[in-house]
């Protein structure tokens, strides 16, 4: 083992302070799975962060799949992170694709990548995000070509939910997710429009159409949560449920994602986590959904084809009481500490 009790501490400190929303869902993985999930999203984290604030772009690609050398190759750099993901990696037979993908996605994202068409997007989508949800399907030993698939499904509807919040953010420094010929169609100048980003109902409708394709794919992520053993339901489920609400805000926003940043309030989200605690546990299992994006094919031919995992030992399930007094200290944590202000995403 390489990580140290303080490298694990720094990886859970990186996702509570990088993503609040995934920070709850993850109370419900079993302990071992949670510590796995935190040094996976802290490597993301940290990768993400370097390409955008790095310098040279193809020094920083280099220099971020060296350190994956290192950790494939059982001598992690002296970091925290490193030290985490090595064990990880080793201990769940984590496939070195679903970190090269993620990696390709940085690298479009920092040559300002041009995405013309719906598949264009959902192939960056499975880059940046489908390898994530790749990368939970292996902590939870959910292997089989469909259940990794799902997951893929629910990775790319996350990262729409994401580009439809941010376009007015993106916009303003150069980039566009939403698909080009869309807002051609519209008879949009894209070159024009982003020199000055401004509210424009060809954005606006393109918003919702992509939100409209998001739905569809956490539709069919549902399928996949339901298949999982249930130790896991609950915090996948409640992740799905609290991204999927970003959208709802875009919408209850007029979809106005250019001078407004959709932010879900905390009472929603307790709502939301309320609801998805409770829905997760009446889940039955379902038949396979179908077949995997074409996008995300590759991701599920590597992690489906890969050495199993070892058997995850901590599978005890909560009990909806302790769920409740979760939920109430978490509700208490909040008013107490923050004055109930709203959370980052």
């Amino acid at each position: 083992m390489f990580a140290r009790p303080a490298d694990l501490a720094d990886c859970r400190e990186m996702i509570r302070t990088g993503s609040r929303s995934f920070y709850l869902a993850s109370q419900w993985l079993p302990d071992r799975v949670r510590q796995a999930a935190y040094a996976l999203y802290a490597f993301c984290r940290l990768s993400d962060d370097a390409v955008d604030v790095g310098g040279g772009r193809d020094e920083t690609i280099a220099r971020l799949r060296a350190r994956l050398d290192g950790i494939y190759g059982a001598e992690p750099m002296n970091h925290p992170v490193d030290r985490a993901l090595a064990d990880t990696v080793e201990s769940f037979a984590m496939p070195r694709v679903v970190f090269d993908a993620l990696l390709e996605g940085l690298e479009w994202d920092a040559s300002e990548r041009a995405y013309h068409t719906l598949e264009d997007v959902h192939a960056y989508g499975a880059r940046v995000a489908g390898s994530v949800g790749a990368m939970m399907a292996v902590l939870m030993g959910a292997r089989s070509p469909d259940l990794v698939a799902r997951a893929c499904d629910l990775g790319v509807a996350m990262q729409l939910t994401n580009i439809v919040r941010d376009v007015g953010e993106d916009a303003r420094m150069g980039r566009l997710y939403l698909p080009r010929a869309w807002l051609e169609r519209g008879g949009l100048d894209v070159a024009r429009w982003l020199c000055d980003p401004q509210p424009h109902p060809v954005i606006a409708q393109a918003s919702r159409d992509l939100l409209i394709e998001a739905d569809r794919l956490y539709r069919l992520g549902d399928a996949g949560i339901a298949n999982l053993a249930p130790a896991f339901r609950p915090a996948i489920f409640t992740a799905r449920r609290l991204y999927a609400s970003i959208g709802d805000e875009v919408v209850r926003n007029g979809l106005d994602n250019i001078r407004r940043r959709a932010v879900v309030p905390t009472s929603t989200k307790l709502t939301r986590i309320a609801g998805a605690v409770l829905q997760a546990g009446r889940m039955q299992a379902v038949s396979p959904a179908g077949p995997p994006l074409a996008a995300t094919a590759f991701l599920v031919e590597a992690v489906a084809g890969a050495a199993p995992t070892v058997e995850v030992a901590d599978k005890r399930v909560r009990t909806v009481s302790e769920d409740v007094s979760w939920l109430v200290d978490l509700f208490a944590s909040l008013d107490r500490t923050s004055g109930m202000r709203r959370l980052e995403s």
